[in-house]
């Protein structure tokens, strides 16, 4: 199982990427959680409606790496660092394409 995001610009996805629903709890406790999983349930439909709490989360996961790698999932799917990339190149997305509409299957 995973999470699928897309930024959508006039009916083109303009960025997509996938993440293991194994991280959903460590993106929880970085305080993204809802950015990424459910930004639909929580009034965010454009990309930079998300921009803060996503580097919020990531300042978050970079100023606690050792107790973040200590919760990665224990059965090898997903890890803090595939979490901080996924996080980093999403911001960049959200950066490029502000306006994008944000679309997520989960």
């Amino acid at each position: 199982m995973s999470l699928d995001v897309c930024l959508m610009v006039d009916d083109e996805c303009v960025y997509d990427a996938n993440i293991t629903h194994n991280l959903n709890s460590m993106a929880g406790e970085a305080g993204c959680y809802e950015a990424l999983w459910r930004p639909d349930e929580h009034g965010m439909e454009e990309a930079h409606q998300i921009v803060a709490k996503l580097g919020e989360g990531l300042a978050e996961l970079l100023s606690k790496p050792t107790y973040y790698k200590s919760v990665n999932p224990k059965n090898g799917w997903g890890s803090y660092d595939g979490l901080v990339n996924f996080i980093v190149e999403y911001l960049k997305a959200c950066n490029t394409y502000p306006s994008a509409k944000i679309v997520v299957s989960r």
